[in-house]
């Protein structure tokens, strides 16, 4: 099987790439394969470094049974009747990919996507996530420090990697602060090592909304400290005629499951968290049927006090758990101004705006880290898979279109293309 490793083609390019040079060499020597790398003068780890390490380098990768990049392919790039392998940032019906995948489809084009690739239990085997809550954390600190100039902290591209910025982290001390962190998967856990490096004491949510620190603290929430099940009709309805009578507000049962398959029987209880943090890191997988954190109205509040937001997780408003999340930010141009009073992006950094960090390839800020950890991850559990060599229907599971037509798990996708 011939590899395709593609030039990255969406603007702003990206500079992750799937294998290392070594992972590369190590493949074609293990299994029947071959990798044939498109030449691009903005990869993190150059051409040269490819065909020292007995890699093909060719603009020509017509040959090649799948080709495979990063971020979505434009358009006007992709090839006819090809096996592609990317994030297409489709599966949630994002509507600014809806003519992809409708053109995917037209031209035959067989789309795997690396964020559905899942193991018999349904768990993701690949993914970016802990370098996304890396990164978002970080320059989260750096907005925050930018903001009230308490410290200086440079933007994560800035240094060559992530043991660079940990060594820098102990050189600083942070002021009194509250940060809270919202999900306890890879995105969140990666923002959490990154306030660990930073010697920021953790503290239990309950201790977060109630004790007043000398010091930075953090906490990490759970879906059971920021949503809770809807009181019934009948039964709030009975509360209000009752509870002049002594009768207590209904408490309902949090089931984590029953929330992950019916996300529109919640609300939101993160309301005691806008009045004491400081800094926001969103690092939460959210359904679009799931609420808000809270509303634009809410964030009018005087006791609103959030200052900044780094939402990794970066859904566009109004589809999103973060009402001032309305476009994503760039490498170049991480920050932008959020005015509560007339729901606009303004400059940041003004008394009267609340400051969002918006990068949604926050991964490409530790471009050799995330490219190793990328390479490693699908050596191990998709290599296989894709060769042909086992197959627990890994790769049927992750394919978004084929045959000029949905795949058989992605067919609650018609309406979206149509």
């Amino acid at each position: 099987m011939k590899l395709g490793i593609i030039r990255e083609g969406k603007v702003p390019p990206d500079s992750r790439v799937l294998f290392t040079p070594k992972q590369c060499a190590a493949l074609q020597q293990k299994y029947k394969v071959e990798f044939i790398v498109q030449p691009s003068p903005g990869r993190c780890l150059n051409d040269d470094l490819y065909r020292k390490a007995g890699i093909t380098i060719s603009e020509d990768v017509s040959e090649c049974d799948v080709l495979m990049g990063i971020k979505e392919v434009p358009k006007d790039q992709l090839v006819p009747g090809k096996k592609y392998f990317f994030f297409s940032h489709t599966i949630k019906e994002q509507p600014y990919n809806r003519d992809l995948l409708k053109k995917i489809i037209r031209e035959n084009i067989t789309l795997m996507d690396y964020e559905v690739l899942t193991n018999t239990k349904k768990q993701r085997v690949i993914a970016f996530g802990r370098f996304a809550g890396i990164v978002g954390a970080h320059n989260g600190m750096m907005t925050y420090g930018n903001r009230t100039n308490a410290f200086d902290l440079q933007q994560m591209h800035k240094y060559d990697d992530y043991a660079e910025a940990i060594a820098y982290y102990k050189t600083l001390k942070f002021p009194k602060m509250k940060i809270v962190v919202t999900g306890t998967g890879r995105v969140a856990n990666g923002a959490a090592e990154v306030f660990d490096h930073m010697n920021i004491r953790k503290v239990s949510p309950k201790d977060f909304i109630n004790n007043n620190y000398n010091e930075a603290v953090y906490t990490q929430l759970d879906c059971i400290d920021y949503v809770t099940k809807k009181i019934p009709t009948e039964l709030w309805q009975e509360w209000q005629d009752n509870k002049d009578k002594g009768m207590t507000k209904p408490v309902m049962k949090f089931e984590l499951m029953d929330f992950f398959k019916n996300p529109g029987d919640y609300e939101s209880i993160f309301e005691p968290y806008t009045k004491v943090a400081d800094l926001m890191v969103n690092g939460i997988y959210w359904d679009n049927d799931a609420p808000q954190f809270f509303s634009k109205e809410d964030m009018k509040k005087e006791d609103f006090n959030i200052k900044v937001i780094a939402d990794v997780t970066c859904d566009i408003a109004p589809v999103a758990s973060i009402p001032s999340t309305l476009f994503a930010t760039t490498i170049a141009k991480p920050v932008f101004g959020y005015d509560p009073a007339t729901g606009e992006a303004t400059e940041p950094y003004q008394d009267h705006t609340i400051d969002m960090m918006t990068i949604d390839n926050l991964p490409n800020e530790l471009p050799k880290d995330a490219s190793k950890s990328f390479g490693e991850q699908f050596t191990e559990h998709v290599i296989e898979e894709l060769l042909g060599i086992k197959d627990t229907g890994m790769i049927e599971r992750a394919t978004i279109a084929q045959n000029g037509k949905l795949g058989p798990h992605f067919q609650y996708l018609e309406n979206y293309v149509k």
